[in-house]
């Protein structure tokens, strides 16, 4: 067993390869830039300094080695991967890295079964990496539970996706898991200049002219993704002739642009992207930032977003947010949702940005959302009332009176119309509720102003306030 553990190993070092060494050739002669710049130690490592700044818990827990497993999430490009190769390293450990696209639960086992015989015959920990880990189905994610527990290895993944909804609870629970962020351009500018300064992985041998805007360019469009800009320079070094008599490759704007040709934002239809995103377009159209609510609906179109989901988000705001301080908010919305059913793509960008700026420039009011939601609660959670005798058809009232249950003159239902004002005081609940109060803002002062004069005409007519309002 021991020697069908350690063979392949042991035969790497024999003749002097490496692993990912591919057929002889040595892996830094195949692997791209991005694969060959991936940072030796700590100190090179480009960004997530809330988490590896000095005396930040994650740095600690590394300095200290103490740890057991660990998940990492964020976006593509921001070195999940490059972070569990430093921590193996500083570690001292085994690093046996899987995908969780390719690798199956015989090849999970194979990977424990193999770090157990390194702890008990050489006393070498294993640091399981798991790429992609929500991937893995259940089963998959409950086989790792038992080693993680015994320690039999040192678990770490790596996810694009949010843990907490893509991962297995037990899993989660027995992990400490860090959030990682887009690289910031500052970051970006130390990678891509020591990928043209390193001579041994990077572009350092090659006499390459990166102009000024050019960089620019690179650093901009990869949008915090290290790989994206590392992948797009490279394809212009490779792809650009050098000059016949000076032996310089010049990489301009225009090659740039031509490499690296469309943003692509970091955006899934149903992930945490997804949900962010919208979450700060509605939240900066109740702020009353048009600005904002503009960027953030320009992040979704440039992504591709259903076009009537966001129309319907657009209504939903214009109810709950602006509601009667400005009832035209609903009109205009309704109208941006028709209009983009009947309009679509690219045009319909027009009328959602007409809706978008009139919902976030809008007066706001929630009173009758707050007011529908505490009625509903009362349903809920109290008894069921009555209708007043006057309030119910005729039929009902005739079985009524005939029964005894109430008189005649109980049940007499006063028309509203047949007054001057057309308000007559009558109480339409049995019970005093008040539900909706409206607010200050907009038109819904002058609301505040009807329903005060009303409420004072039912006062003056039966000596109380009225039940549930006017």
């Amino acid at each position: 067993m021991q020697d069908e553990l350690f063979g392949e190993e042991d035969e790497l070092a024999e003749d002097g390869a490496q692993p990912g060494d591919e057929d002889g050739i040595p892996a830094h002669r195949v692997r791209p830039l991005a694969a060959r710049m991936r940072p030796r130690h700590l100190d090179e490592y480009a960004g997530q300094q809330h988490i590896l700044g000095p005396g930040k818990l994650l740095r600690r827990a590394i300095e200290a080695d103490r740890f057991t497993s660990l998940i990492f999430y964020g976006p593509p490009g921001v070195g999940k991967t490059s972070l569990a190769e430093l921590i193996a390293q500083r570690t001292e450990s085994r690093f046996v890295n899987l995908s969780g696209v390719e690798s199956n639960v015989a090849e999970i086992r194979r990977s424990v079964e193999a770090a157990a015989q390194f702890l008990r015959t050489r006393g070498e920990l294993t640091t399981l990496f798991v790429d992609e880990i929500h991937r893995f189905n259940k089963s998959q994610q409950d086989v790792l539970l038992p080693h993680i527990e015994r320690g039999t290895v040192r678990f770490i993944g790596a996810t694009t996706h949010n843990p907490f909804f893509y991962l297995n609870s037990p899993l989660v629970s027995r992990s400490q898991v860090f959030q990682l962020e887009p690289l910031e351009n500052e970051d970006l500018r130390g990678v891509l200049d020591r990928a043209l300064q390193d001579e041994e992985r990077g572009l350092g041998k090659k006499d390459i002219r990166l102009d000024e805007d050019a960089a620019e360019h690179f650093i901009t469009m990869s949008d915090g993704d290290a790989r994206k800009m590392l992948t797009s320079l490279e394809l212009a070094v490779l792809t650009t002739e050098p000059d016949p008599e000076t032996g310089v490759t010049e990489i301009s704007l225009a090659i740039a642009e031509d490499s690296i040709q469309r943003k692509t934002v970091v955006y899934d239809a149903d992930g945490d992207a997804h949900h962010d995103t919208i979450s700060a377009f509605i939240k900066s159209m109740r702020g009353c930032d048009p600005d904002a609510a503009l960027y953030w609906l320009a992040k979704m179109l440039h992504a591709g977003e259903d076009i009537r989901f966001i129309a319907r988000r657009i209504v939903i705001a214009a109810s709950e947010d602006v509601g009667m301080a400005d009832s035209n908010a609903l009109r205009v919305a309704v109208a941006a949702q028709q209009a983009v059913e009947f309009i679509g793509m690219p045009e319909a960008r027009i009328p959602l940005a007409h809706a978008t700026v009139y919902i976030a420039t809008a007066p706001k009011s929630n009173r009758a959302y707050a007011g529908i939601d505490a009625a509903l609660q009362d349903v809920a959670s109290g008894r069921t009332l009555a209708v007043p005798p006057h309030l119910r058809t005729k039929t009902r009232k005739k079985i009524g009176e005939t029964s005894g249950n109430f008189s005649s003159s109980d049940a007499t239902y006063q028309y509203g119309h047949d007054a001057e004002e057309g308000y007559i005081p009558q109480a339409y609940l049995p019970e005093g509720r008040v539900y909706y109060e409206p607010s200050p803002h907009g038109m819904e002062q002058r609301v505040a102003e009807r329903l005060d004069h009303w409420r004072r005409l039912f006062d003056e007519a039966t000596g109380a306030k009225p039940p549930g309002g006017a």
